[in-house]
C-alpha cells in the first residue's frame, strides 16, 4: 500500500521566479525576533541574515519557504556606521550567531528594543520601564556548554537553520577554549555518532563529554555524568542532563538582579519555582527565613539537594511547579525561572490563587515573548504591577537575551 504524500496549499513565495541562489538588491528594515532584518521582494516578506536596519545590500536566497524568502547578505552597498568585521570565518554559513557583524553597543540596543516590542504586544495594562541592557563582561569564549552535530563521515560542526546543511567547524568563537580543545581532538573521528555535548566548569576545571566517546579519541576520558562550577563563591554540582546557565559571569549578575527585585529582609518565606540545580535557592538562603525549591527533574533535584548541603533553611520539593505551588501557603516572595517556553498557565493561576499573595516576584526569562505573556497573565486585573524589566546580555553575538522582571503586589 503506497503512503499518501502530504500536500500543502501554495503560498505567496511559490509564485516567485527567483529560487535558491538568486540575488537581488534590498533595503533592510527592523530586526525580527530571530535576529534577522526584514525586507520584501515583489510583495513577499524576506528575512535577511547579516544585515543592519537602514542598510542597502545585495542578498542571496538561501531558502524559499512557501510564505517568505530567507536570504543572507553577500554585498553591502550602503553600510551602517555600526557595521564591523565579524571575527568568525563561518559567519554566513553558520546561523548560530546573528550579530557578530554589529558593534557591541548596538547589539545591546537591539536586544532592549526586542524586549520592549514584546512587552508592547502583550496585554499589560500600563507601560513597563525597560532598562538598558547590561553588557556581558566577556564577548567571546564565554559559553560553557556546546551541542555539536556529527556528520556522516565523523566530522563535527553545526547545522544551518534554514538550509539544514551540515557545516564542519574548526572552532566556535563563542565556546570556551577548553571546549574548542575537545573539538580539535575529536574532529573527523566520530563516524557512527550523531551528536556530542561538551560541558565545562570554567572556574573548577571540570569537563564532561557525552555520550561516551570511542576509546582512544580525545575526550573519551571525560565520561563523567556530573561536573561542578562556582557561582558567587559557592560550588554547584550539575548533572549532564540538568540545565545550567551558559555564561557564569552574567549568571552572577542575574542573581544580584533577583535579589534587587525581591528586596528580602531575612524574615521571608521564599519559593524558587523551576529551581533546577538550586542556584537561586542556595544563594538566597542567607537572606530569607526559609527557601523552598520546586523542580520536576529528579536528577536536578538530586543535584540541588547536594548543592544546598549545610543550609538548614532550605528544602526541595520534586514535582510540577503548579501542583506544588497549590500546596503552599504563607509565601512572601517567589522566583520564577521557567524554561524558554515560559510558565504553564496553571502555574500563574496557582500563584495568583495563593492567600495571602506573595508581596514580590522576580521573573527570569530568556524568551521575551513568553515573559511578556506570563507578565500579562500575572498582572491581569491589577493584582500585580511590573516595576522594571532588566535585559541582561547572557548571549553576546546572538539575538538571545536574558531578562529579570521585578513584580510587586499592587497596593
Amino acid at each position: 500500500m503506497s503512503r499518501r504524500r502530504r500536500t500543502r496549499a501554495p503560498g505567496p513565495a511559490d509564485a516567485l521566479a527567483i529560487d535558491r541562489g538568486g540575488r537581488f538588491a534590498a533595503a533592510l528594515g527592523d530586526f525580527d525576533d530571530f535576529g534577522e532584518t526584514t525586507s520584501s521582494y515583489e510583495g513577499v516578506p524576506v528575512a535577511v541574515s547579516g544585515g543592519i536596519r537602514g542598510e542597502r545590500v545585495v542578498v542571496e536566497v538561501v531558502r524559499k519557504y512557501s510564505d517568505r524568502l530567507a536570504c543572507r547578505v553577500v554585498e553591502v552597498l550602503t553600510p551602517d556606521i555600526d557595521r564591523v568585521a565579524a571575527p568568525c570565518p563561518y559567519v554566513g554559513e553558520c546561523t548560530g550567531c546573528q550579530f557578530q557583524h554589529i558593534a557591541y553597543e548596538r547589539q545591546l540596543e537591539i536586544k532592549r528594543d526586542r524586549v520592549t516590542r514584546a512587552l508592547e504586544r502583550s496585554n499589560l495594562a500600563r507601560p513597563v520601564d525597560v532598562r538598558h541592557t547590561v553588557p556581558s563582561p566577556v564577548l567571546l569564549g564565554y559559553r560553557n556548554h556546546a551541542r555539536f552535530t556529527i556528520g556522516r563521515t565523523g566530522e563535527v560542526g553545526f547545522v544551518n537553520r534554514h538550509t539544514r546543511r551540515f557545516l564542519r567547524v574548526g572552532e566556535c568563537l563563542l565556546m570556551a577554549p577548553v571546549i574548542n580543545g575537545v573539538l580539535a581532538g575529536v574532529q573527523g573521528r566520530l563516524a557512527g555518532m550523531t551528536q556530542m555535548s561538551v560541558r565545562a566548569g570554567l572556574r573548577t576545571g571540570d569537563l564532561i563529554v557525552q555520550p561516551v566517546l570511542p576509546i582512544g579519541v580525545s575526550g573519551s576520558e571525560h565520561g563523567s555524568s556530573h561536573y561542578t562550577e562556582s557561582v558567587a563563591g559557592r560550588i554547584f554540582r550539575i548533572a549532564g542532563s540538568s540545565f545550567f546557565q551558559v555564561n557564569v559571569a552574567v549568571a552572577e549578575l542575574v542573581v544580584e538582579l533577583v535579589e534587587d527585585a525581591l528586596r528580602l529582609t531575612g524574615r521571608e518565606r521564599v519559593v524558587d519555582a523551576y529551581a533546577g540545580v538550586g542556584v537561586f535557592t542556595a544563594l538566597l538562603a542567607s537572606q530569607a527565613r526559609e527557601v523552598i525549591g520546586i523542580e520536576d527533574s529528579a536528577s536536578a533535584v538530586a543535584d540541588a539537594r547536594s548543592n544546598a548541603a549545610g543550609l538548614a533553611n532550605v528544602r526541595f520539593e520534586q514535582g510540577r511547579t503548579e501542583a506544588v505551588l497549590a500546596t503552599l501557603s504563607g509565601v512572601d516572595a517567589v522566583v520564577l525561572d521557567p524554561p524558554r517556553a515560559g510558565c504553564h498557565p496553571t502555574t500563574i493561576s496557582a500563584l495568583r490563587a495563593m492567600d495571602p499573595s506573595p508581596a514580590s516576584i522576580a521573573m527570569v526569562s530568556c524568551e521575551p515573548d513568553a515573559m511578556a505573556r506570563d507578565l500579562a497573565l500575572l498582572c491581569e486585573g491589577g493584582r500585580y504591577l511590573v516595576d522594571w524589566v532588566q535585559p541582561v546580555d547572557m548571549f553576546p553575538q546572538t539575538y538571545h537575551v536574558e531578562c529579570v522582571a521585578a513584580i510587586r503586589q499592587a497596593s
